[in-house]
C-alpha cells in the first residue's frame, strides 16, 4: 500500500486501547475536490478528520494515527453503541457525492480500499459484519458512502455482510413493516422503534437499500427488501 503522512489536528489526544477498535466506517468525502477534503480535514476549524483517505488514483493518505480517536462518525448509533468515533478507524473516499455530482468509485480506489481494509481487518480483529458505511450509522443525516459504492465487491473479501437470497420465505403481509425493522434492529440499525412508524423511517430504509439494493433506493418495503432483511439475520 502506498501511505502518504498528511496528518490533521482534529484528532482526540488521549490513546485508546487496540481491543477497543472494533468497526471500520466508510464515508465519502462529499466536497468538489480532492484539495478541499484534505484542507478541510486539516482544518482546526471545522472539528471534522479521518484516519484515512484514498484519492480517485488509489492513493492512500493517513489523517489521523489508528490508535487516536478521530472525529469521522459524529453522532451516530449501532446495536448498542452510541458515538461510533470511539470504537472506530474512519476512512474517507475522494467522490463529490450526491450534493456536487456523484461519480462511480474508481477500481483502483476500490482496490487501494480492499488493501487497507483487509490490513485493519487482521490487526484489530475486526469482524466482517463490522465495515460499515456512514449512513448505516447515521442513516437520518447521512448518505455515504451511496448506492454506488461497491459492497458486493467487498464481501467477497469477507468485508461486509451481503447476501443473493435464492429463496424466499413465508410471512405475514399485514406484518411487513414490523418484520422489517425488527431485522434491521437486530442487524444494528437504530433511529427508530420496531412497534411505531414515523415519517423518518423512509431513510432509514433507503440507508438499508443503499448498501444492499443499490438498484432499488426507493424508501418502500418491498418483497426483496423485505426478503434481503431476513436473510441477512440468519
Amino acid at each position: 500500500m502506498k501511505k502518504i503522512l498528511d496528518f490533521s489536528p482534529n484528532y482526540s489526544k488521549k490513546i485508546r486501547s487496540k481491543k477497543s477498535i472494533k468497526y471500520v466506517i466508510i464515508h465519502y468525502t462529499g466536497m468538489q475536490s480532492e484539495i478541499e477534503s484534505i484542507k478541510k480535514l486539516k482544518n482546526l476549524n471545522s472539528k471534522v478528520s479521518c484516519h484515512y483517505l484514498i484519492n480517485r488514483k488509489g492513493i492512500i493518505f493517513q489523517m489521523v494515527r489508528e490508535r487516536y480517536i478521530a472525529w469521522h462518525a459524529g453522532k451516530s448509533k449501532w446495536k448498542d453503541v452510541v458515538n461510533l468515533n470511539s470504537q472506530s478507524i474512519g476512512i474517507e473516499l475522494v467522490n463529490k457525492g450526491h450534493e456536487y455530482g456523484y461519480q462511480n468509485y474508481k477500481n483502483e480506489q476500490i482496490k487501494s480500499l480492499i488493501k487497507l481494509c483487509k490490513y485493519l481487518k487482521k490487526k484489530y480483529a475486526i469482524k466482517r459484519e463490522n465495515f460499515l458505511g456512514h449512513s448505516d450509522i447515521a442513516p437520518l443525516r447521512k448518505k455515504d458512502p451511496g448506492e454506488k459504492f461497491p459492497w458486493e465487491k467487498l464481501s467477497n473479501y469477507h468485508l461486509g455482510k451481503w447476501v443473493k437470497p435464492k429463496k424466499t420465505f413465508n410471512y405475514n403481509i399485514k406484518k411487513t413493516k414490523y418484520l422489517f425493522f425488527k431485522n434491521l434492529h437486530l442487524l444494528g440499525y437504530r433511529y427508530f422503534n420496531i412497534l411505531k412508524r414515523k415519517k423518518n423511517d423512509v431513510k432509514i430504509i433507503k440507508s438499508f437499500q443503499r448498501h444492499y439494493l443499490p438498484y432499488n433506493v426507493s424508501g418502500k418495503i418491498d418483497k426483496k427488501t423485505l426478503i434481503i432483511s431476513h436473510f441477512l439475520t440468519q
